[in-house]
């Protein structure tokens, strides 16, 4: 280990904070998976309290005597570069103002087996094709929040280790448990097998309202949100059980996918 002051974001040493974008990332270590960048002391704390290995630290220069980030970073000084810059060179890196100064390499850490998180769960839901890295985040602290006990991803949908997915979630990406179904899988056969119930979230004509008595009268139940611009797809909605809304006021016809998924856990889950 070493402590490294970093004066140019081009210095080839912190290459992977600066060279690679997410996807790239994503592949970093193919075929044995990848890494991530993860930023701000306490979604740090929690990727690394997920099993998320540390590959190396950039810490603004005035943070790094802080307690927090000295505690932060106590179990791993003697094993993993730190490297220091100032906020200004950082700046250049996160393309805005880090206000609480270290960033955390990582190793992603493996994910598990669909059919193991769907074992021992009761409320769940599925991102299909959600896109927006925002709105993945919104959508893990609600469900962190609220007793969402597992979240399920189309591999379309953003990748919740994203930068800006981590930071928006304040870390639960990495407290939720969650993964992606098998690409083309019918996942909607392997809820129905597992032995939940799915109710679709979509404008359908029959909807029945979210307070419906019969969608918190199921034992197990699966909740499923669609991408931002067309919803749910036609084919999943056929295979639910049941299709919801959530009643609107003055001519609004929705919700932001992350604010209504913030109104559906409340109520399927209290």
């Amino acid at each position: 280990m070493a402590i490294i002051r970093i004066n140019d974001i081009n210095d080839d040493r912190v290459e992977l904070f600066t060279k690679y974008n997410e996807a790239q990332l994503y592949h970093y270590f193919e075929p044995k998976g990848g890494a991530f960048i993860a930023e701000t002391p306490e979604v740090i704390k929690r990727a690394l309290d997920r099993g998320a290995e540390p590959l190396a630290f950039l810490v603004e220069e005035k943070a790094f005597e802080s307690d927090v980030v000295q505690s932060l970073l106590r179990d791993y000084l003697e094993e993993i570069d730190v490297f220091i810059a100032q906020l200004n060179v950082i700046n250049k890196i996160t393309g805005f103002n880090l206000t609480r100064g270290v960033l955390a390499a990582c190793k992603r850490p493996n994910l598990p087996e669909a059919g193991d998180l769907l074992a021992g769960a009761r409320r769940v839901a599925i991102l299909e094709d959600v896109m927006n890295p925002t709105n993945v985040g919104a959508i893990f602290r609600s469900a962190a929040a609220l007793g969402i006990e597992v979240i399920f991803l189309t591999h379309p949908s953003a990748d919740p280790f994203y930068r800006r997915a981590a930071r928006v979630s304040m870390g639960t990406v990495f407290q939720v448990p969650w993964t992606y179904f098998i690409k083309d899988s019918d996942y909607m056969n392997t809820l129905h097998e597992a032995g939940f119930s799915v109710v679709s979230m979509a404008l359908k004509e029959g909807a029945i309202p979210l307070s419906a008595p019969e969608l918190k009268a199921q034992e197990k139940l699966a909740v499923v949100f669609g991408t931002e611009s067309t919803g749910i797809k036609d084919e999943t909605i056929a295979k639910s059980d049941f299709v919801s809304i959530i009643p609107m006021h003055n001519e609004v016809d929705s919700l932001n996918v992350a604010a209504a998924s913030a109104v559906t856990f409340w109520e399927l889950c209290k």
